[in-house]
């Protein structure tokens, strides 16, 4: 306990899997906790359950697709808690049906770069204005291995390797000014984001090509795997540690 006490986090998705056990995980370990989401009710059910346990929160809706939302949530957590020391950018979508490059939309391709790569980058614009005046700070996004080897619909790929790439680009840019960026990248997850995918609704050629490049019947992480790692990326346990990459998947993809 007390791992992060006295720090101030932002969350996105923090209404669900990931980002709700993150949230909780952090408000364990002494953090003030803002969380943001679209799905209101939702987050307001999360912070209640944050509050109840005696720790402390902030609930406030957004949209990470919307540019001008990570300004306004970063210097809304600056307002109530005096500063900010760690953006978690858990918030995200999946593609539909894994489409692979010679069939994905031009539609699809837009909502997911939109919200997965625009969204995060927004983000982070927005807390190193307080993070580099600060010369100190973590951040911590939640990418995929689908952004380490290509397994996955092609919009969704693009956009985690992207976020793969933002994240060294972060991290050489401000490792002089005592910030750090790193990326954790899951396999298969079992959050109620992923619990509406079956095998009916994939794409049976790119389902096939990703069966033979990793191994299926090992296990899939949990949201609280996931929430494990954030935490220690966001402790000073970490502090050595920026522009890293790391793939979590019990060794699926080895």
């Amino acid at each position: 306990m007390g791992r992060l006490e006295g720090k101030v986090a932002v969350i996105t998705g923090g209404n669900s899997g990931v980002g709700e056990q993150a949230a909780k995980r952090f408000a364990k370990e002494g953090a003030k906790v803002v969380i943001t989401a679209r799905r209101k009710e939702k987050l307001e059910s999360v912070a209640a359950d944050i509050e109840a346990a005696g720790c402390t929160v902030l609930a406030l809706q957004g949209d990470i697709s919307v540019p001008g939302d990570g300004k306004r949530i970063v210097e809304a957590a600056v307002e109530h808690f005096g500063t900010l020391d760690i953006l978690v950018n858990n918030a995200g979508v999946l593609d539909e049906g894994l489409l692979p490059i010679d069939k994905v939309a031009d539609s699809e391709i837009d909502r997911i770069i939109d919200i997965n790569t625009k969204g995060t980058m927004y983000f982070i614009r927005a807390a190193l204005e307080v993070m580099l005046k600060n010369k100190s700070g973590s951040i911590i996004n939640v990418d995929s291995i689908a952004g380490v080897n290509g397994g996955g619909g092609a919009a969704y790929v693009a956009s985690k390797a992207a976020g793969l790439g933002i994240t060294k680009h972060t991290a050489m840019r401000c490792a002089k000014d005592g910030v750090r960026c790193n990326a954790i990248c899951p396999g298969m997850i079992k959050t109620p984001m992923t619990a509406g995918q079956t095998m009916d609704s994939m794409d049976p050629d790119m389902m096939g090509a990703m069966a033979v490049h990793s191994d299926l019947r090992l296990p899939a992480c949990s949201a609280e795997d996931v929430a494990n790692s954030i935490l220690f990326l966001a402790s000073d346990e970490s502090a050595p540690i920026t522009g890293q990459c790391i793939v979590l998947d019990y060794g699926a993809n080895l």
